[in-house]
C-alpha cells in the first residue's frame, strides 16, 4: 500500500546544524497490517511517520501510495490525500481547548463538505463506540487523559481513513489506559484498517495485535520482524 524508496530527510539543510533524520529508508507497508516503528529517541520514528502520512516531504527518495508516486505532488493535492486516506493520533493529542469533544471530532471533516447532520451523527456514533457518548458536550480540557485520547481516536476516524497513524500513543498513559488503547487498536485492526505506530513502550511492541515491528536507529532500519 505504501512504498518508500531511498528516503532521506534533512533538517536545516546547508546550515551548520544540518541534521539527517532519515538516512536511506527502503520500506514496503502492506494494507490491513499493524506495524510498529520501534527505536530510541532521535532514531527517526516520528519523521518517518510524517513522510508516510504526507505531512512532510522527503529530501530525496520516492513515496508511492497505492501504486501512485506522490513524492512531487503540489501541497493542495497532498492535503486532499491526507484528509481522505490518513487519520492521525498525535502524542499530545492536539485537541482544541475551549471546544467540546464532539466539535473536536467533527473538525477534520468540514473541508470535505457533506451534510452537517450526517457528520454529527457519525461523530456521535464514534463517541458511543468508544464509550464516551456521555462526554460529547464536555470541553476537552475537562476530560481525563484516557478520555482525551479516545476523542483523538474518534477525530482520526471521522473521515473513515484507510490508514491510521499514531505517534507514541501510550507515552502519556499509565499501564491500565495503555491496555485500554490496545483493546481499541485491536477492534480497529479487525475492521481492516492499516495501522502505523511509533513506540518505545514494550507493552505496545509485544502486543498480540502488532503484526510487524520495524526497528530504527540513527535514521536507518536496523531490524524488521
Amino acid at each position: 500500500m505504501i512504498e518508500l524508496s531511498g528516503i532521506r530527510k534533512a533538517f536545516n539543510q546547508g546550515r551548520e546544524n544540518e541534521f539527517w533524520a532519515l538516512n536511506g529508508i527502503d520500506l514496503s507497508i502492506q494494507s490491513q497490517q499493524v506495524t510498529v516503528f520501534f527505536g530510541p529517541s532521535g532514531s527517526g520514528k516520528t519523521t518517518l511517520l510524517t513522510v508516510m502520512g504526507c505531512l512532510a516531504r522527503p529530501t530525496t527518495g520516492r513515496v508511492r501510495l497505492e501504486d501512485r508516486d506522490i513524492s512531487g505532488l503540489p501541497e493542495r493535492f497532498l492535503a486532499q490525500i491526507r484528509r481522505r486516506t490518513f487519520g492521525f493520533i498525535f502524542q499530545q493529542f492536539n485537541l482544541i481547548r475551549g471546544l467540546s469533544a464532539i466539535d473536536n471530532i467533527m473538525l477534520p471533516a468540514y473541508p470535505l463538505g457533506g451534510a452537517w447532520r450526517a457528520l454529527q451523527e457519525r461523530a456521535e456514533s464514534l463517541l458511543d463506540s468508544l464509550k464516551l457518548g456521555h462526554r460529547r458536550a464536555a470541553r476537552v480540557e475537562w476530560l481525563s487523559g484516557g478520555e482525551q485520547q479516545r476523542v483523538a481516536i474518534a477525530r482520526a476516524l471521522i473521515n473513515d481513513p484507510k490508514v491510521l497513524i499514531a505517534d507514541e500513543p501510550t507515552a502519556n498513559l499509565d499501564t491500565a489506559l495503555s491496555k485500554e488503547f490496545l483493546g481499541i487498536l485491536e477492534t480497529l485492526a479487525g475492521q481492516g484498517r492499516t495501522i502505523l505506530l511509533t513506540s518505545h513502550d514494550p507493552l505496545v511492541v509485544e502486543s498480540s495485535v502488532v503484526q510487524r515491528v520495524v526497528m530504527l536507529r540513527d535514521g536507518r532500519i536496523v531490524g524488521d520482524r
